[in-house]
C-alpha cells in the first residue's frame, strides 16, 4: 500500500505533498526535523492522505497534487482552519 499525503504547517502556512509506504513514520520524520525541505516549517499537521494498490499509481497522483491544477484542487478540498493558500 502507498500513501500520497498533504501536510500542513499552521505556524507558516505551508503546505507539502509527499509520498510514502508508512504514514505515521513519516510525519514522525518531518516532525522530527528528517526531512530538508521540511524542516524549516516544523510543526507539521497531516490534512489529507489517500492510499493506493501501486506505486505509479501514487506517483501519478502525487505528481498531480504538486502541479498548478492539483494546488487549485487543494485549495477547493483542503481547507484546514487558518490557511491561505
Amino acid at each position: 500500500m502507498f500513501f500520497v499525503y498533504v501536510l500542513y504547517s499552521p505556524e507558516f502556512e505551508q503546505f507539502y505533498v509527499g509520498l510514502t509506504t508508512d504514514i505515521d513514520r513519516r510525519l514522525t520524520e518531518h516532525n522530527n526535523g528528517k526531512n530538508q525541505s521540511t524542516k524549516a516549517f516544523i510543526p507539521w499537521k497531516m490534512v489529507h492522505k489517500e492510499n493506493f494498490e501501486t506505486l505509479l499509481q501514487a506517483r501519478k497522483r502525487e505528481k498531480y497534487l504538486k502541479s498548478a491544477a492539483g494546488r487549485r484542487w487543494r485549495k477547493l478540498h483542503i481547507r484546514p482552519r487558518g490557511a491561505t493558500e
